[in-house]
Protein backbone atom coordinates (compact mmCIF):
# COMPACT_ATOMS: atom_id res chain seq x y z
CA UNK A 1 0.00 0.00 0.00
CA UNK A 2 0.98 3.37 -0.51
CA UNK A 3 1.67 5.51 2.23
CA UNK A 4 -0.66 8.32 3.72
CA UNK A 5 2.09 10.53 3.47
CA UNK A 6 2.50 9.69 -0.03
CA UNK A 7 -1.16 9.91 -1.33
CA UNK A 8 -0.62 12.45 -4.07
CA UNK A 9 1.83 9.69 -5.83
CA UNK A 10 -1.44 8.33 -7.19
CA UNK A 11 -1.89 11.63 -8.89
CA UNK A 12 -0.47 11.40 -12.44
CA UNK A 13 0.61 15.44 -12.16
CA UNK A 14 2.68 14.45 -8.99
CA UNK A 15 5.25 12.20 -10.95
CA UNK A 16 7.08 15.39 -13.07
CA UNK A 17 5.63 14.48 -16.44
CA UNK A 18 5.09 17.45 -19.10
CA UNK A 19 1.76 19.33 -18.85
CA UNK A 20 1.29 17.79 -22.76
CA UNK A 21 1.37 14.50 -21.64
CA UNK A 22 -0.70 15.01 -18.71
CA UNK A 23 -3.20 16.65 -20.77
CA UNK A 24 -3.55 13.69 -23.10
CA UNK A 25 -3.56 10.86 -20.46
CA UNK A 26 -6.57 13.41 -18.57
CA UNK A 27 -7.95 13.35 -22.35
CA UNK A 28 -8.28 9.82 -22.10
CA UNK A 29 -9.99 9.79 -18.20
CA UNK A 30 -6.39 9.04 -16.86
CA UNK A 31 -5.64 11.35 -13.73
CA UNK A 32 -4.48 8.86 -11.03
CA UNK A 33 -2.75 5.41 -10.40
CA UNK A 34 -4.20 2.47 -8.80
CA UNK A 35 -2.16 2.31 -5.61
CA UNK A 36 -0.52 -1.11 -7.01
CA UNK A 37 0.88 0.80 -10.34
CA UNK A 38 2.85 3.58 -7.63
CA UNK A 39 4.21 0.91 -5.76
CA UNK A 40 5.74 -0.23 -8.82
CA UNK A 41 7.18 3.19 -9.20
CA UNK A 42 8.03 3.71 -5.91
CA UNK A 43 9.74 0.47 -5.44
CA UNK A 44 13.91 0.70 -5.39
CA UNK A 45 15.61 2.63 -7.88
CA UNK A 46 13.08 1.68 -10.57
CA UNK A 47 13.05 5.18 -11.48
CA UNK A 48 16.53 5.60 -12.12
CA UNK A 49 16.37 2.53 -14.61
CA UNK A 50 16.91 -0.34 -12.53
CA UNK A 51 15.04 -3.89 -13.48
CA UNK A 52 11.33 -4.40 -12.57
CA UNK A 53 9.26 -7.42 -12.98
CA UNK A 54 5.69 -7.00 -12.26
CA UNK A 55 2.37 -9.28 -13.11
CA UNK A 56 -1.15 -8.24 -12.99
CA UNK A 57 -4.43 -9.58 -15.16
CA UNK A 58 -5.16 -8.62 -18.51
CA UNK A 59 -6.23 -5.18 -18.35
CA UNK A 60 -5.30 -4.37 -14.90
CA UNK A 61 -3.11 -1.51 -16.14
CA UNK A 62 0.21 -2.92 -16.45
CA UNK A 63 1.19 -1.05 -19.52
CA UNK A 64 0.41 2.58 -17.81
CA UNK A 65 3.17 1.65 -14.84
CA UNK A 66 5.71 0.47 -18.56
CA UNK A 67 4.58 4.05 -20.42
CA UNK A 68 5.75 6.19 -17.30
CA UNK A 69 9.00 4.61 -17.19
CA UNK A 70 9.54 4.70 -20.41
CA UNK A 71 8.21 8.59 -20.80
CA UNK A 72 10.75 9.82 -17.75
CA UNK A 73 13.54 7.94 -18.46
CA UNK A 74 13.36 9.25 -21.82
CA UNK A 75 12.92 12.51 -20.98
CA UNK A 76 15.30 12.98 -18.15
CA UNK A 77 18.04 11.39 -19.92
CA UNK A 78 17.06 11.90 -23.58
CA UNK A 79 17.53 8.56 -24.47
CA UNK A 80 15.49 6.63 -26.77
CA UNK A 81 13.68 3.21 -25.46
CA UNK A 82 12.31 0.75 -26.61
CA UNK A 83 8.54 -0.81 -26.20
CA UNK A 84 7.73 -4.01 -27.17
CA UNK A 85 4.21 -4.98 -27.91
CA UNK A 86 2.36 -8.08 -28.74
CA UNK A 87 0.41 -7.10 -31.74
CA UNK A 88 0.42 -5.03 -34.65
CA UNK A 89 -2.57 -2.94 -33.77
CA UNK A 90 -1.10 -2.46 -30.46
CA UNK A 91 2.01 -0.89 -31.64
CA UNK A 92 -0.20 1.09 -34.01
CA UNK A 93 -2.14 2.59 -31.46
CA UNK A 94 0.97 3.30 -28.75
CA UNK A 95 3.15 4.83 -32.01
CA UNK A 96 0.42 7.61 -32.55
CA UNK A 97 -0.75 7.93 -28.85
CA UNK A 98 2.76 7.63 -27.62
CA UNK A 99 3.78 10.26 -30.62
Amino acid sequence: NVPEDQADKLLLASWGLPKAVLKKYHSLGVVQMFEWQAECLMLGQVLEGKNLVYSAPTSAGKTLVAELLILKRVLETGKKALLILPFVSVAKEKKCYLQ
